[in-house]
């Protein structure tokens, strides 16, 4: 890791009306790094991450991203930091065209590279560039989480979350996703994975955070987690 975490969450508290979902959790990410928060239906795996993107805004605590405070901050003032999230359940707009699609990632961020970005995402996800006229709706549900994570690099992200990818996919595409994940961080982008696949999440992870009731119960190196049965019996459902 950098001396910088590239994004740094403090004591974050955040939740809805008079119901508290995180607890004052914290977590880092380094800039190329791939983390993972692990943790079952209904702990705050979802709630975190739009707190993170300005969508839920944090009752109390800090989120710094590249060295300035977003906690406070829109979601298009987070976008234009570069920090994007791809949200669980896809969310493509089914009745345009997968190259329509992929260049609405580009609309608040890096307009100007717009061709060249949609160039590198056709090199991570070779399939999109074969369907690039056809309409997202037709698509299978893989190439659907592709067209949704190739939407997110087309902001060119310094950092993305993608929340649930492998949800719903078959375990074979569910196989090609995690690679094209190893992909997507060889070309330079930090990942926070937020996942319910424990398994394969700590396969690619450099670090994992176990959330447990809106609390962080643990954290460490994946490969550590990964061979904790313990843990995984307790927190994971393993």
């Amino acid at each position: 890791m950098t001396d910088r975490p590239l994004l740094d969450v403090r004591d974050l508290h955040a939740g809805y009306g008079e119901t508290q979902v995180l607890r004052g959790v914290s977590l880092d990410v380094a800039p190329g790094e791939i983390v993972a928060v692990l943790g079952s239906n209904g702990v705050g795996k979802s709630t975190f991450n739009r707190t993170l993107s300005g969508i839920v805004r944090a009752r109390a605590g800090s989120i710094q991203f590249d060295g300035a405070a977003i906690e406070h901050d829109k979601p298009p003032a987070i976008v234009a930091r570069g920090l994007i999230h791809v949200p669980e359940g896809r969310r493509i707009f089914p009745n345009m065209t997968v190259g329509e699609n992929l260049d609405l990632g580009s609309y608040r961020r890096a307009k100007p590279r717009r061709a060249q970005n949609r160039e590198r995402v056709f090199g991570i996800f070779p399939r999109l560039r074969e369907r690039e006229a056809q309409y997202a709706g037709t698509l299978s549900g893989g190439e659907q989480q592709m067209l949704a994570i190739g939407r997110g690099l087309m902001a060119e992200p310094k950092l993305i979350i993608l929340d649930e990818p492998s949800l719903g996919l078959s375990p074979l595409l569910v196989e090609e996703l995690f690679t094209l994940i190893g992909r997507i961080r060889a070309d330079g982008v930090a990942i926070l994975l937020v996942e319910q696949n424990v398994v394969q999440s700590l396969e690619v992870a450099d670090r994992a955070y176990i959330l447990a009731e809106g609390t962080f119960v643990m954290s460490g190196a994946a490969s550590a987690i990964a061979a904790d049965p313990e843990l995984k019996r307790a927190y994971l459902g393993l």
